[in-house]
């Protein structure tokens, strides 16, 4: 019965809709520090991070603290855009979470479909850096719910499932903010 551990990156040093790929600023290096801190009292050893800086560097204070690698993996990345420039994207993110699954386009619903198989693929405790939606997307798919906003996890937050079987169950949802910011 792994737990995996989803960790929200620390604040990025640009918007969504600034830089499709930042990485992150002081505050944001001192909140992967702090989740750092609280991963090592489980110490997960498999580490997965999206391959965006932000998430990368998130990961690396807690892959340094326990000697492990970081594995990419590309699923757990940012929500998949269709082909918009950098000053489109927020206005489509903001649309798209207001919605819910069932209305999402083919590509987004196996978006978060393969999004869950990462997580059911589990065999041991594991820690994956990841994103806003991404999170949201799981949490979603556990809990059953349709809306793809769910809740709004803070940057460096953790989000606990635990994998029994195939079946994901939710443990704990991530420390939340009011205002939704990438």
């Amino acid at each position: 019965m792994p737990l995996i551990y989803l960790v929200r990156h620390g604040q990025a040093a640009a918007g969504y809709s600034e830089d499709p790929d930042p990485g992150l600023d002081d505050l944001g290096r001192a909140q992967a520090e702090a989740a750092s801190e609280t991963l090592l009292t489980a110490r997960p050893k498999r580490i997965l991070s999206s391959p965006l800086k932000r998430a990368q560097e998130t990961a690396h204070p807690y892959a340094q603290a326990i000697g492990e690698s970081v594995t990419l993996e590309p699923r757990v990345s940012e929500i998949p855009s269709p082909n918009l420039s950098v000053s489109e994207r927020g206005a489509w993110l903001q649309g798209i979470m207001q919605g819910q699954w069932s209305n999402q386009s083919e590509a987004l619903q196996a978006w978060r479909a393969s999004l869950v198989d990462v997580l059911k693929e589990a065999r041991e405790d594991t820690v994956i850096f990841s994103h806003f939606v991404a999170i949201n997307a799981l949490v979603s798919a556990v809990t059953k719910d349709d809306q793809v906003l769910v809740f709004r996890p803070d940057n460096a937050s953790i989000t606990t499932f635990r994998e029994t079987n195939g079946e994901l169950a939710l443990v704990a949802q991530g420390e939340s903010r009011l205002t939704v910011v990438n």
